[in-house]
């Protein structure tokens, strides 16, 4: 069961080609699933069915790996055939020092990409699909996706020069470097200890560092719009909005995915003391600013908030008042569809400062978006639109 100087034990060799087949499995699925198309119901379902199935052998992987390193750590290895060869000998200390990063910061930085972000592809595993002291938050998301992307590529080539030394041993050496992780009896001639040193380790972490580097100055980790984005311009109000948001949520696999809009004006006329119409508010969005978990960039596409032929999006409502109940009753135009649509909200008033928080569900088909999701299977119909806000009355 366990090494020794002249061979791997059980364990270990089972750990090795268990790591091999779940790596030769997740890698090729991750980079199909990437490239798959989501236009319609069908795509989509299939694409996050892929995702997810990639997202939970990457959280296996991560746990394999851990239990691979602290066995390791209580075992003998066995040293290499060919400890005269001292550039080969650290070529490939290092390439197994970058396989043993690979193998937990792979897995963990899209771990925690999937944990920062919200909707699309769960984990298939009976665990929380959030971590301990990583936030929904699109900054944090986009960074760990970034490194999730550039590691993998120092992972990917390690294996393939983990793969090329063993072949070369077993075709160009012909010696029992490869024998000797196979199942069965294998000794080798040489009954050493391997014996590790400072520099592979140190090497492993500055490839690391210098492959980072070359991710951050080609801007792999910072949040980029994708969508054309107007700048909207100053509005006259009797009342100025100093804090709030515009918030919307969908359920997208039967998951809630919360959004919102960064970028948006508010001209508000209103008088608590008059008798039928309190005022009115006009409200205009820009679409472009939208930040929606994973599918922000599918939110923004044609078939959906089309963004770019439709930067924007407009709430106009005249504010009537039954007791303690208000409603914003007019019309929301988004993607140039003008339908009518009354909100509800309460409003607590101290002197010249207002709190409003109001919320409405509306139709996604009534503006056209979506339209090639016909049915519920994987977005639902119903869109809920919270709006939360604090204005303070001017002079």
């Amino acid at each position: 069961m366990s090494a020794t100087t002249t061979t791997y034990g059980t364990v270990t060799k089972t750990f090795h080609w268990l790591t091999a087949l779940l790596i030769l499995t997740i890698v090729p699925l991750g980079a199909i699933a990437n490239r798959l198309p989501y236009d319609t119901n069908e795509q989509l379902a299939f694409k996050a069915q892929l995702f997810s199935f990639h997202k939970t052998l990457g959280v296996i992987v991560f746990a394999v790996a851990l239990a691979r390193i602290f066995w390791a750590l209580t075992q003998t290895k066995p040293a290499g055939l060919h400890p005269d060869r001292k550039a080969e000998t650290f070529l490939a200390d290092l390439v197994h020092w970058l396989l043993y990063i690979s193998l937990v910061a792979v897995p963990l930085t899209g771990w925690i990409h999937h944990a920062a972000t919200s909707g699309f592809a769960p984990i298939w595993l009976p665990i929380s699909q959030n971590l301990p002291l990583v936030p929904k938050d699109e900054g944090v998301a986009k960074l760990f996706a970034g490194l999730h992307w550039a590691w993998s590529k120092i992972m990917v080539a390690s294996i393939l020069l983990h793969v090329a030394g063993a072949l070369k041993h077993q075709f160009v050496d012909k010696d029992a470097t490869l024998k000797r992780m196979w199942f069965g009896k294998s000794e080798a001639s040489n009954a050493q200890a391997h014996k590790g040193t400072r520099t592979a380790p140190m090497a492993a972490f500055a490839v690391y560092i210098v492959v980072t580097a070359i991710g951050a100055m080609a801007g792999l980790y910072t949040a980029k719009s994708t969508a054309s984005q107007v700048e909207l311009a100053q509005v006259s109000s009797d009342w100025t909005v100093t804090e709030g948001e515009i918030a919307l949520t969908i359920t997208q696999l039967g998951s809630p995915v919360t959004g919102r809009f960064a970028d948006w004006t508010a001209a508000i006329a209103f008088d608590e003391n008059a008798t039928e119409i309190l005022g009115d508010v006009e409200t205009t969005i820009a679409i472009g600013s939208l930040s929606l978990g994973s599918v922000t960039s599918q939110a923004l596409g044609a078939d959906f908030f089309n963004a770019t032929g439709f930067p924007t999006a407009t709430f106009t409502a005249q504010i009537t008042a039954d007791g303690d109940a208000y409603l914003a009753d007019g019309t929301l135009t988004i993607k140039d569809i003008s339908m009518p649509v009354s909100l509800p909200f309460t409003l607590t008033l101290d002197g010249d400062v207002a709190q409003m928080v109001g919320q409405v569900t509306i139709d996604r088909r009534t503006f056209a978006v979506g339209d090639s999701m016909g049915d519920e299977t994987n977005l639902a119909f119903a869109v809920d639109i919270a709006i939360d806000l604090t204005a303070t009355r001017g002079e």
